[in-house]
């Protein structure tokens, strides 16, 4: 299939229909007719969206009270009210992130509000690991002599099975010295109401720059590999370490696992 043009405002962005979803305002007229039916399908849409966002905060918080410094957001899309570097520098001042997205327009608006020198955005392709990292402006940030925090949340589920994405993880991972942690977070397989709906939403993003491929929980999993997974597990990123009591299953507002995430660390 012919992919977009990603600066062609006249067809929907992935990165730009989740920024609606999240209440953005970096997105155009197809971005948002294409959210609307996708809310039509999934009506938690959005919620799971803010959820996802919510799991990274308290994600990057975890680490950054367990002493990480350096964080690595790969494929980090369109920057929203709180981002990477935000949540980071305020848990721990002179923290040093840097994000890698091979989206242009996501590329562009990440270097737009970058305003210190302990952020930079590189444009790379997590299929190309080996360039990624030896990216100049990536290693003058980071230092692999000491704890990386990877981000991969919401991104793997737009590479295929072709690209090999569980290699692509072993191979960043690989990468990093013991002590490194990985947060991670997909799209699963299977939760949509119906066949009809996956469908139907599978649809939705293919005429997007990203087609999506969820997956299910065991193909989630096998991204920790090597690592050893912590406490709660590979769960509803809703769930993981919430604020307050975990939410009630049972609950109306409760969120379905649409996303499970989860956190892990590098064996010394």
């Amino acid at each position: 299939m012919k992919r977009q043009n990603v600066f062609d405002h006249d067809c929907p962005n992935a990165s730009r229909i989740y920024d609606h979803l999240l209440g953005g305002s970096d997105n155009h007229a197809p971005d948002r007719v294409a959210a609307e039916e996708l809310l039509k399908v999934a009506p938690d849409a959005a919620d799971v969206a803010v959820g996802n966002r919510a799991f990274l905060k308290r994600a990057v918080n975890y680490l950054a009270e367990r002493g990480i410094r350096q964080f690595l957001d790969i494929g980090s899309g369109l920057p929203t009210r709180e981002n990477t570097h935000q949540m980071a520098q305020a848990a721990a001042p002179g923290a040093r992130v840097v994000y890698v997205d091979n989206d242009p327009i996501v590329f562009a608006h990440i270097q737009a509000i970058l305003s210190d020198g302990n952020t930079v955005a590189t444009s790379g392709d997590m299929r190309a690991t080996e360039k990624i990292l030896a990216d100049p402006r990536l290693n003058e940030m980071i230092s692999f002599d000491g704890p990386v925090g990877v981000i991969l949340t919401s991104v793997l589920h737009y590479v295929s099975d072709a690209d090999d994405p569980h290699d692509i993880v072993g191979r960043i991972m690989r990468a990093m010295p013991p002590g490194s942690y990985l947060v991670l977070s997909h799209s699963k397989h299977g939760d949509a109401a119906s066949q009809e709906d996956e469908e139907r939403i599978l649809e939705i993003y293919n005429r997007t720059n990203k087609p999506l491929y969820p997956r299910d929980r065991a193909e989630i999993v096998q991204f920790f590999d090597g690592l050893d997974i912590l406490s709660p597990g590979v769960v509803p990123v809703q769930d993981w370490h919430p604020n307050g009591d975990a939410r009630d299953a049972s609950a109306p507002d409760y969120v379905p696992g649409h996303i499970l995430g989860g956190v892990a660390v590098k064996p010394h």
